[in-house]
């Protein structure tokens, strides 16, 4: 083995993710020599207010607001970008490769759009760029789904990917609370964002599904590809519905590789309160893998937070350590040598929990399943469940068709007289 001085690392950011790598480091440091078989030092710490980073650190002279003292030193081999955003997070990336330095990030949105071009150039340069904090946060999948299931043929990744709606759908499930409510105790707690659009809407967790499917079915999957919606819809109602149908609600990215083409989705879903998932409460993911070697495995812990996140950026840090000890970095690159095309939304199959609200009259039932039937959809059961006055609530719950045919029945119900209102569309989880 070649003898290494101390790996020198840059660090560009300091926020909540940034100072938790700056503590696990520090934590880590007397072990390094034993775990692998060198020390890393921080030697350069990329910040835009120099003096409010200052009063965090205990080595202040470390601190640059100038991206030129990393790209152009040669001590520096690797680069962790906590920054987040899309520039100039992508500028400095390809230009740190460029130089021939290696690179770990935990920029979900960088890597589900542009992950391709990155992993090119990090080919190109022979390079490492390892992501593990993109996806799940301290959960250990982008690695597993490279190495350690690589001798399967994954057909399915489904998983709770985002902390905050699972936390505000486990309030509204556990204390009965409407969704604005668990939203407030969710901001307040801290785990929802000012700006909660990009979590309660699902496009967080579509990021992360389109890099998933990208790596487990070896063909490209970026974020335009996957269908989004979130949860705002969902209200207590629904909620005890599907109790009563033995379900949970929970927001999940699916992604499953089919005979016609990859599924990837990310939306609210009843799924039997049996399954695995349904226990993943509060802010905690779980991601729950298909093979045809592996059968059924479940990847489940803290999806965010600063020493979570933190934990699996180390991580890939100590990856890239050893192998420049063992002169082995970019043996692992893309994997994506596949060219599957993504299947349409409106081809997907499941079945669907309706709810809606109909003139209380005789033969309106009649009517709804004329509807249903004109379009191919069989229906397993169809409850009135409340009376308002003139109008009666009614639960449908389909069988398993196609996306388009319960479109295509809303559609008609809209134009209907006896049809006040769809209150609610909700997929259906069922395996296989």
């Amino acid at each position: 083995m070649k003898e290494y001085k101390t790996i020198q690392v840059a660090l560009l950011g300091l926020g909540t993710v940034g100072f938790g790598v700056y503590k696990v480091l520090q934590m880590q440091k007397e072990e390094m020599r034993y775990k692998i078989g060198t020390e890393i030092e921080i030697k350069k710490i990329l910040v835009r207010n120099l003096e409010k980073a200052a009063s965090r650190i205990e080595d202040p002279s470390v601190l640059t607001n100038d991206w030129k003292e990393i790209a152009e030193d040669d001590e520096i081999q690797i680069v962790i970008e906590v920054m987040g955003g899309m520039e100039p997070a992508r500028t400095y990336i390809m230009e740190a490769m460029q130089a021939g330095k290696h690179v770990v990030t935990a920029n979900k949105d960088l890597i589900a759009a542009d992950g391709k071009e990155l992993m090119d150039e990090a080919k190109e340069m022979g390079c490492d760029l390892l992501f593990e904090a993109a996806v799940a946060g301290g959960i250990p999948i982008i690695r597993p789904l490279k190495q350690c299931l690589a001798g399967n043929h994954l057909t399915e990744i489904m998983g709770i990917i985002n902390g905050t709606t699972n936390f505000i759908l486990t309030k509204m499930t556990q204390d009965n609370m409407e969704f604005d409510e668990a939203l407030a105790l969710a901001t307040k707690l801290g785990y929802a964002e000012a700006d909660p659009t990009a979590d309660i809407e699902g496009l967080d967790a579509g990021r992360k599904v389109a890099i998933m499917a990208s790596i487990a079915f070896n063909s490209r999957v970026t974020f335009d590809d996957v269908y989004t919606e979130g949860i705002t819809k969902i209200t207590a109602a629904d909620i005890r519905y599907a109790k009563e149908m033995g379900c949970d609600i929970k927001l999940l990215g699916v992604a499953r590789n089919t005979p016609d083409g990859i599924e990837v989705r990310v939306h609210p879903m009843l799924i039997p309160s049996t399954h695995p998932l349904a226990s993943v409460n509060d802010s905690f993911n779980a991601v729950f893998v298909h093979g045809d070697a592996v059968d059924d495995a479940m990847f489940y812990g803290r999806g965010a937070g600063e020493l979570p996140t933190a934990s699996a950026i180390v991580g890939d840090v100590f990856d890239i350590a050893r192998n420049l000890q063992y002169e082995c970095n970019g043996r692992i690159s893309c994997t994506c040598y596949k060219e599957i095309p993504i299947k349409k939304m409106d081809d997907i199959e499941c079945k669907y929990f309706l709810r809606m609200l109909v003139k209380n009259r005789p033969g309106v039932l009649a009517g709804v399943t004329t509807v249903f039937g004109s379009q191919m959809v069989s229906i397993e059961q169809i409850i009135q469940k409340k009376k308002f006055g003139e109008l009666a609530e009614i639960v449908v719950i389909t069988e398993t068709v196609k996306e388009s045919s319960v479109k295509a029945s809303l559609e008609e119900f809209e134009k209907m007289e006896i049809v006040k209102e769809i209150s609610a569309m909700i997929r259906v989880y069922g395996e296989d």
